[in-house]
């Protein structure tokens, strides 16, 4: 995913936690500093994995594991390509007076994000609870 390690550890922390956990709860768990751990905690909230949620009587905020995490990240894999798959198509448009080498390869482009939103539309559609 590309993701540095200390997302894959802070995943495995809250995949595997019976409870959601405050930041500094986090922090202390993985031995980060709190910008790592903010840092992180944003990044797989936008992957779709974790959710910010309110514990009543818990002033802080505190991070959870998404019961449909595997859904959220396919949803975030779909929605990044289809933004890939419209620059692919808004450079087509641009380049049609490039010589034939770059349109060729804006083609491919095109080609590519196409083949990947639609099999990831597929996969989203077959994935138990997607869709």
């Amino acid at each position: 995913m590309g993701w540095p390690p200390i997302a894959g550890r802070l995943a495995g922390v809250l995949m595997l936690s019976p409870a959601p956990l405050t930041l500094s709860e986090l922090q202390a768990t993985l031995g980060a500093s709190k910008g790592s751990t903010s840092e992180m905690t944003r990044l797989l909230i936008a992957n779709g994995t974790v959710e910010r949620v309110k514990v009543p009587g818990v002033r802080q905020a505190v991070y959870a594991w998404r019961d449909d995490a595997w859904v959220g990240c396919l949803q975030h894999q779909l929605h990044q390509t289809e933004q890939l798959l419209e620059l692919a198509r808004a450079a087509q448009e641009r380049g049609r007076g490039m010589p034939e080498v770059q349109q060729a390869r804006l083609r491919e482009m095109h080609t590519y994000y196409a083949f990947m939103v639609r099999n990831l539309r597929r996969l989203l559609d077959e994935y138990p609870g997607g869709t």
